[in-house]
């Protein structure tokens, strides 16, 4: 499983890279720029990220514009969507609007801050991306 991490906090980097590094190569991106870069050119090398694991607040762009630039780019480039990229939204803030809105921009799961290690592998699950 190839993941990209996008997160402006080191230790929520460093947990998720924790938690995800077995499960195959795990990239880092501090913010929604390097995200959108990251999810372009791996788009466009035929090898697109299995997961990617986005937080809400970021300076530069925030996740939910990232999580939207992200499906638009993948409906740009005709990317099926089975095949396309599963997007987990993290965030300290459990607020109803910013999980209807994740939803709404087709995100596929919704984590709250700190990330437990059960909570995210039940996610994975789901998402049939580990067994």
């Amino acid at each position: 499983m190839k993941t990209l991490i996008v997160e402006d906090d080191f230790t929520s980097r460093l947990l998720l890279q924790e938690f995800l590094g077995i499960y195959g190569a795990t990239h880092i991106a501090v913010n929604g720029r390097e995200a959108m870069e990251a999810v372009r050119l791996s788009l466009e090398s035929g090898a697109p990220y299995d997961l990617v694991c986005l937080d809400i607040r970021m300076p530069e762009m925030d996740g939910m514009e990232v999580l939207r630039q992200i499906r638009r780019h993948e409906e740009l480039l005709s990317v099926d969507s089975a095949k396309a990229s599963r997007i987990i939204m993290t965030t300290a803030v459990e607020d109803i609007k910013n999980v209807f809105d994740a939803y709404k921009n087709l995100c596929d799961g919704y984590l709250t801050k700190p990330i437990q290690k059960a909570k995210l592998l039940e996610k994975l699950r789901e998402m049939k991306l580990i067994l």
